[in-house]
């Protein structure tokens, strides 16, 4: 196991490999402007640049400003190393086991600030743990500019903005891939899988939602390294997911998982299921309103994201105990439960989404009963909207009959006096004439 473990570092890590010579843009070469910089990011940037350290923009905010998009953060990195960066900033906060970086906090606002890594091999790998399978568990080994170029992950996301005189600078291509629009592994494709199999959803997510190519030499190994997910903390993939399907590209990302065999290795339930038309013309649609949701700038739930990732596994089981007579409320509990247990084993849901998937779910019956003694009731219930949204999916792909969910459309565009009329007309007499059944048997029984 060390000879393995030995062998893998020398490949990653070799000395061997020689770092071509940066091709520098100059300021008046490129499009990027401190005016669509962070302001907390340049206040980073200036100030260890003062203190005598470099400072560099780096990574998805570079890639985001050259394609003309709003970046979501702006990260640095720098040849100070975390505790010198935690004395300069009193706001920092050093976080991280793997590899320590500084999260430097303006009230809400994060600035994360990373030291340079290293890839060449050390004297002393006391500083490094890698598992039996290639991923990296602790890597607090720091280096140059040189070196930390190729410890990222993609091309794209290695070219770097330097404070000092505001040139670009880029070691491996990644300028002209941004413009040709490919998404290109740094180094050998399988040893970077393996040192981090996340960056296997990472090369999806990417092409998915910046309309990018992925490089064959890099596409080709994902679906047979697509089993090194199982090595992933199952928190960690729980977040990675939410990236996946909240922005934007919901169902290109859907089809590309499908197509590289990932969607198995983090559904594998649904993914039994989805040689059933209706399951899968459910996914398909579900991206579809996620997708239109985000481009509307509407909030999009986790909860409601799972329910439908997971839904037709609860159908399966569903079915399963039907064939075995159990009553169809005790089905519906016992799926509701053994789907959401064994997923947890893949994919942590924080227990107020996980609450909230179960209660979308043991919603979906009662609104398509629509008994008028409990529909006040539900409209209250903080799942309702999500629960009714559910159901008008469900009768798109014709699970169940289309006019539930036409009724409550209409019901739902009513307002409040015509809705209390409405119910009124449908109110279940039977529900009056049983209650008098059981009071005269009781007062017989009592004569």
């Amino acid at each position: 196991m060390t000879t393995l473990i030995k062998q893998l570092l020398n490949r990653l890590f070799s000395k061997k490999r020689k770092c071509a010579p940066a091709a520098l843009t100059p300021r008046a070469a490129h499009s990027i402007s401190r005016k669509n910089i962070n302001n907390n990011a340049l206040k980073v940037l200036y100030r260890l640049h003062e203190h005598g350290y470099s400072a560099y923009l780096v990574g998805g905010c570079l890639r985001d400003l050259l394609l003309h998009k709003k970046p979501k953060d702006f990260d640095i990195a720098t040849n100070a190393r975390p505790e010198t960066v935690k004395k300069i900033f009193r706001n920092a906060l050093l976080i991280g086991r793997r590899f320590r970086i500084a999260h430097i906090r303006f009230g809400r606002e994060i600035i994360e600030v990373t030291t340079f890594r290293a890839h060449s091999e050390k004297k002393s790998f006391k500083h490094r743990m890698v598992a039996a399978h290639g991923m990296l568990l602790r890597d607090n080994v720091y280096g140059t500019i040189e070196e930390d170029v190729w410890r990222r992950d993609f091309t794209m996301n290695a070219v770097y903005y330097n404070i000092a005189d505001f040139s670009l600078v880029d070691y491996c291509g990644g300028l002209a891939d941004i413009e040709a629009k490919i998404v290109r592994m740094i180094g050998d494709p399988v040893a970077r899988y393996q040192e981090d199999p996340v960056r296997l959803l990472r090369a999806i997510r990417f092409a998915a939602k910046l309309n990018f190519t992925i490089d064959p030499a890099t596409a080709e190994p994902i679906p047979r390294l697509a089993s090194l997910l199982q090595h992933v903390p199952a928190a960690r993939l729980f977040e990675e997911v939410l990236k996946l399907f909240h922005h934007g590209q919901a169902l290109k990302t859907y089809q590309l998982l499908r197509d590289y065999q990932l969607f198995e290795q983090l559904f594998p339930q649904t993914a039994h299921c989805l040689d059933q038309e209706t399951a899968a013309d459910l996914l398909e649609m579900a991206c579809q309103n996620t997708d239109q949701r985000v481009k509307a700038g509407k909030t999009v739930s986790p909860s409601f994201l799972f329910a439908v990732l997971l839904w037709p596994a609860v159908q399966n089981k569903v079915r399963q105990s039907l064939t075995r007579h159990t009553p169809l409320v005790i089905a519906y509990q016992q799926a509701i439960s053994h789907v959401l247990a064994a997923q947890q084993k893949k994919i942590m849901l924080p227990r107020r989404y996980s609450s909230g998937v179960r209660e979308i779910w043991e919603l979906q019956n009662r609104l398509i009963q629509r008994r008028s003694f409990m529909i006040p009731q539900l409209m209250q219930h903080p799942r309702f909207r999500a629960a009714y949204d559910f159901i008008l999916l469900r009768a798109q792909i014709q699970e169940i009959p289309a006019e539930i969910g036409e009724w409550w459309t209409q019901f739902l565009l009513l307002d409040e006096t015509q809705q209390k009329k409405w119910l009124e007309s449908i109110a279940e007499p039977q529900r009056k004439k049983h209650y008098f059944r059981k009071k005269a048997n009781l007062d017989e029984q009592a004569d």
